[in-house]
């Protein structure tokens, strides 16, 4: 993990963070006019870890099985640059952090960020790295909420992006969702309306809401369908514990805030990129059946785009489960780029 540091980062809502620190990584190395950068983004509690072993149980990074030489992001053509959002708890700051005025950790007082402040803080990482120009963004389901909005507040700087399992903007009610689960932590001693740091964490609270959450993207059919019932929801609430353990609740909560107001649909006419639009027909958070739609959207206002249909049993962890549906599209849709 490297570490970019912005010594004062305005927000779009006028407020300011001083000592911002943005955690990345880099697959694969810059060319000599630092012109073959690809920016991948993540999902809303995944970190930066795009490739390789995360943790001690062997899992590996979201993207693993499509970054790495001859892959689709192939490391020996390309330099991956994985960037972890602001507001998270793997390497960035977001509420967990201390805040340099108070000596403490921001907790619920870290202030309300929205996507182009994520953005814009990547933009400024990349600058820091020399790259004026990426091949392309590419990202999945919140990770692709932020691909969109690359392509509004930079439009010339990529020539292509890659949205998967995602929308031009937020069509899961996630201000309902944040609602709830505000109101599912104050049921619980432990959260101390959100300084719960020197209370023993909130590790059994966190448990089920992943197991909730995990349950909603597909992870069942992920599973080996020879498995026992028994065996099987061990597998998940293992999964899910394991995450309770290491995410921090306040930074859910403060990218579910962003991702609320999340909504670039009338500023299309801003993109200048090729689009490569992805989608899978059993996801349940962003069904296929919108994709000749947004396509059409995207298409009316002179955006060259192209809509591909995953078809999978698999939900939202289609794309990621089965790399092999889609990535020989997303190939052609590269190789065209630099034609």
């Amino acid at each position: 993990m490297t570490i970019f540091r912005i010594p004062k980062f305005s927000l779009t809502n006028g407020e300011k963070l001083s000592e911002v620190e943005i955690a990345y990584e880099c697959y694969g190395e810059l060319n000599a006019d630092k012109s073959n950068a690809i920016l991948v983004t993540h999902g809303i509690t995944a970190s930066h870890i795009a490739a390789g072993i995360v943790t001690l149980d062997r899992r590996k990074g979201w993207w693993n099985e499509i970054i790495g030489p001859g892959q689709l992001f192939d490391t020996s053509k390309y330099c991956i640059v994985s960037s972890n959002v602001l507001g998270s708890c793997y390497g960035s700051t977001g509420p967990a952090s201390i805040n340099p005025t108070t000596g403490k950790p921001y907790g619920t007082h870290f202030p309300e960020i929205c996507l182009e402040d994520i953005v814009s803080a990547q933009h400024m990482l990349l600058q820091s790295l020399g790259i004026e120009k990426l091949v392309a963004v590419a990202g999945s389901s919140i990770g692709g909420f932020q691909v969109f909005q690359w392509a509004v507040s930079f439009p010339d700087y990529m020539a292509g992006i890659l949205a998967l399992d995602t929308s031009l903007k937020d069509i899961v009610e996630t201000g309902s969702s944040l609602k709830n689960l505000l109101h599912n932590l104050s049921e619980d001693q432990s959260w101390n309306d959100g300084d719960y740091y020197d209370r023993g964490g909130m590790e059994d609270k966190l448990t089920e809401i992943r197991i909730k959450t995990l349950k909603s993207y597909g992870f069942d059919e992920k599973l080996d369908e020879t498995l026992d019932e028994p065996s099987r929801e061990k597998i998940l609430t293992d999964t899910a514990r394991e995450w309770a353990l290491e995410f921090d609740i306040n930074s859910l909560i403060t990218s579910m805030q962003s991702v609320a107001s999340f909504d670039v649909e009338h500023e299309l006419d801003k993109i200048r990129a090729k689009v490569l639009y992805i989608l899978c027909d059993t996801d349940e958070w962003f069904p296929s059946s919108i994709g000749k739609e947004v396509t059409s959207k995207l298409t009316n206002v002179g955006v060259e785009a192209k809509f591909f249909e995953v078809h999978s049993k698999k939900g939202h962890f289609a794309t990621t489960e089965e790399p092999e549906k889609w990535v020989p599209e997303a190939k052609k849709f590269l190789l065209a780029l630099q034609n």
